[in-house]
């Protein structure tokens, strides 16, 4: 049975830099050789570009679980990043893109997590910026990847993997995206279990199932917008890994995100075909079931008029009427009105008009 809610459209999570929000300090991780280490007392973004700059293996992460205007500010001024950078940093909403200014890359992604209990599916933002060997990563949505507090979020994941992460920053970014490509499986799932239950609802006749179908196309399609747009994030990273010399390991790793985000596009766009189909299906029966009406509504309209013709001739109290006169005039005018009511009505009904 379909649940009670549908609050389809897709949703942005509730953080934004002009709402208010407790403030949270930034998160700073350093790692050597690989190995993640503690960034001691409450490190700035310069302290953590300073610590990353000391020697090639060192790596520091950022991340802002609900960057504000002042961080954000900080983090411009301690970096040196462009101003049309810094623009982007401070308004959400944006469509995954890569950007590099200079030595920093810029890149923006948007995971998708599905809400079960409200059959919604959140759409959630993050900015990140790679200079040297410094890593930030905005949550805009107060949100980490999995839909958790972006302040518990297990953001450690992007750096379990000390081998990994002796290939540099790049690999931040390659966990990073791989996670978010991850996400989207379980949302698709959750997105068919939706589809089938709104075929379901459209071949019993529900009358709200209108309604449900288009939510539902509305959210494929803006997920289908963020998937589409991080395809052409991931070529452009892949063409910046052969100019930029990265290891072939991470090359290798980032066009197996590739593919895997390819199927999941061709399960979006799967998906949203479906939804055509339905929407297609659900108006011609929702046309079929009209025209049944109207059948009904026609045949009891032509079986009510033949009794209302035969009292409106009657009625009309002409001196000249001989049948007005006779003694079986008056049953029979009502025989004929019900013997026409029967007829038609057993016309109709061959006819499986009523």
């Amino acid at each position: 049975m379909p649940r009670p809610h549908y609050r389809s459209l897709l949703r942005r999570g509730a953080g934004r830099h002009g709402e208010h929000r407790a403030t949270e300090p930034p998160q700073v991780r350093y790692v050597v050789d690989g190995d993640l280490s503690p960034a001691p007392g409450r490190p700035t973004a310069a302290d953590a570009l300073r610590f990353a700059d000391a020697a090639t293996n060192r790596m520091a992460l950022v991340l802002l679980p609900t960057p504000t205007q002042e961080q954000i500010d900080e983090l411009a001024e301690a970096w040196s990043l462009h101003p049309l950078l810094v623009e982007d940093l401070q308004h959400a909403g944006q469509r995954p893109k890569l950007e590099r200014y200079g030595d920093v890359l810029f890149v923006v992604v948007r995971s998708a997590h599905y809400v079960d209990e409200i059959e919604d599916v959140e759409v959630l933002e993050f900015h990140v910026v790679v200079r040297g060997n410094a890593v930030a990563v905005l949550c805009q949505d107060g949100r980490w990847i999995d839909g958790s507090d972006a302040v518990d979020g297990d953001d450690d994941a992007l750096l379990d993997d000390r081998t990994l992460l002796r290939l540099g920053p790049e690999a931040v970014l390659y966990r990073l995206l791989d996670a978010v490509v991850d996400g989207y499986v379980p949302v698709l799932r959750g997105l068919a279990i939706d589809r089938e239950q709104i075929e379901r609802q459209v071949f019993s006749g529900d009358a709200a199932v209108t309604e449900r179908i288009y939510r539902l196309s509305q959210e494929v399609i803006d997920l289908q917008h963020a998937t589409a747009a991080l395809i052409d994030v991931l070529e452009s990273l892949r063409q910046g890994f052969d100019r930029y010399g990265i290891p072939d390991q991470l090359q290798t790793y980032l066009q197996d995100v590739a593919d895997h985000l390819a199927r999941v596009e061709s399960r979006v766009e799967s998906l949203r075909d479906a939804l055509t189909q339905i929407l297609s299906v659900n108006a011609t029966l929702v046309g079929q079931r009209q025209n049944e009406d109207m059948k009904k509504i026609s045949g009891w309209a032509a079986i009510l008029f033949a009794p209302t013709l035969i009292g409106a001739i009657y009625g009309m109290n002409f001196d000249h009427m001989p049948e007005t006169h006779w003694l079986l005039g008056y049953p029979l005018a009502l025989a004929a009105m019900v013997a026409f009511g029967v007829a038609l009505y057993v016309v109709f009904k061959r006819k499986k008009w009523m």
